[in-house]
């Protein structure tokens, strides 16, 4: 089921990078560096603005795969990496989508569990990309047999 999925993509979805949600990101990450809250720091920056903590695009929208129904709980968080060409700016737009790069399978002490490979990407209003995200999602004996019963 899941191997039908690589290579697979989400439709892009349009982000703005919103002063709010930075400064709420960053206190909520126990991280309040005046170049992420302080609009003076920002504007005396080399990027004449506030940029957005490296793990900020957790909370973009990176669309839907409409052939991959993972439930909305129970998957494990395996691992992420983040890659910048430039720092995210408050007040951009960042078009985001998804693509499913693997998906393998592994014995465990509970059982089967699966193993699912997303690159998540992140490009700016010229088409440039300013960062990507490579997602491992782990999926559990009991959650692997339920999405493969759909």
């Amino acid at each position: 089921m899941f191997n039908e999925s690589i290579g697979k993509r989400s439709n892009p979805v349009k982000n703005i990078v919103e002063r709010g949600a930075v400064k709420n990101f960053a206190l909520s990450i126990g991280d309040p560096h005046p170049i992420f809250i302080d609009e003076e720091t920002g504007r005396q920056s080399r990027y004449g603005t506030n940029i957005a903590p490296p793990t900020f695009p957790r909370v973009f929208d990176f669309g839907t795969i409409e052939s991959l129904n993972l439930p909305n709980k129970g998957l494990i968080h395996g691992e992420q990496v983040y890659r910048y060409n430039r720092p995210l700016k408050v007040g951009e737009e960042i078009t985001c989508y998804t693509e499913v790069k693997d998906y393998y399978e592994k014995k465990g002490k509970q059982g089967e569990m699966g193993f699912l490979a997303f690159k998540n990407y992140g490009t700016d209003t010229n088409g440039e990309v300013v960062f990507t995200a490579e997602q491992l999602v782990i999926l559990n004996e009991t959650i692997r047999r339920m999405v493969m019963s759909k």
